[in-house]
């Protein structure tokens, strides 16, 4: 594991990070899902893929990596790509999971690997609108340290400053950017994946016009079960771009 310190804002983000194969010339770049780290993809990856350089980062406020201000996705993106500036990293391939999946795709690589992507905005239940009132209600009269009471899991266990980005990034709809991205897509889903529902790989398979999606077994980390088959198809997509 290794630290690298970049500049944004005004603040200072420590960035943990780990590269496996580091004389290979492609560049694969791995994000984690929001509450993850990198080691999970790193477990789930690690053995595929030896003709790519795999990086694994850590995102601001996750893992080993250090927050000390509230973001958006496009701040996180920015942080991402200053680092890979410093460690002279390419945008060949970017894959990322949930959350991850956004943070890739701000990043425009060349071929885009989309892992039960979030970015698409589904309604919320009447039960969670219910919740969110009544803790606005209560937030009136001086009753905000009743919080764990009603965020939802996610934040539970957040600083203040990641739950203001919680609070940014949970309801987001990127659907214009998945639109206007021009690279190479592979949509990879879990069938009952509950978070980022099957749906909505569906419509951004319909929003990125050269893009492919592949539906497996499993839920929001079906992947970690199916790494080799994704391996593959990450690799046949790539050399697809070959001479493009």
């Amino acid at each position: 594991m290794a630290v690298k310190s970049i500049q944004y804002n005004q603040y200072t983000f420590d960035i943990s990070y780990e590269i496996l194969n580091p004389d290979a010339k492609v560049d694969l770049i791995i994000l984690h899902g929001w509450g993850s780290n990198k080691n999970l993809m790193k477990q789930t990856f690690a053995p595929y893929m030896n003709g790519f350089r795999h990086i694994y980062i850590d995102l601001p406020g996750f893992g080993n990596s250090t927050c000390s201000c509230s973001m958006t996705t496009s701040d996180v993106a920015r942080v991402v790509e200053l680092f890979m500036i410093h460690i002279n990293a390419s945008k060949d391939i970017i894959l990322g999971h949930s959350f991850g999946g956004k943070v890739a795709l701000v990043l425009e690589p060349k071929v885009l690997v989309l892992v039960s992507s979030a970015g698409i905005y589904t309604p919320k239940s009447l039960k969670v609108q219910v919740k969110i009132a009544l803790f606005k209600t209560f937030k009136v009269f001086g009753f905000s340290k009743l919080r764990s009471l009603f965020v939802a899991e996610d934040a539970k266990q957040l600083s203040e400053y990641m739950y203001q980005t919680f609070k940014n990034v949970v309801n987001e709809d990127f659907s214009h950017e998945f639109s206007g991205y021009e690279g190479k897509a592979l949509l990879c889903w879990g069938k009952e994946d509950s978070a980022t529902p099957v749906s909505s790989g569906e419509k951004i398979h319909q929003l990125i016009k050269d893009s492919t999606l592949e539906v497996y077994e499993g839920d929001h980390y079906f992947f970690m079960k199916n790494p080799e088959d994704i391996s593959k198809k990450i690799e046949k997509t790539f050399l697809q771009t070959l001479g493009n």
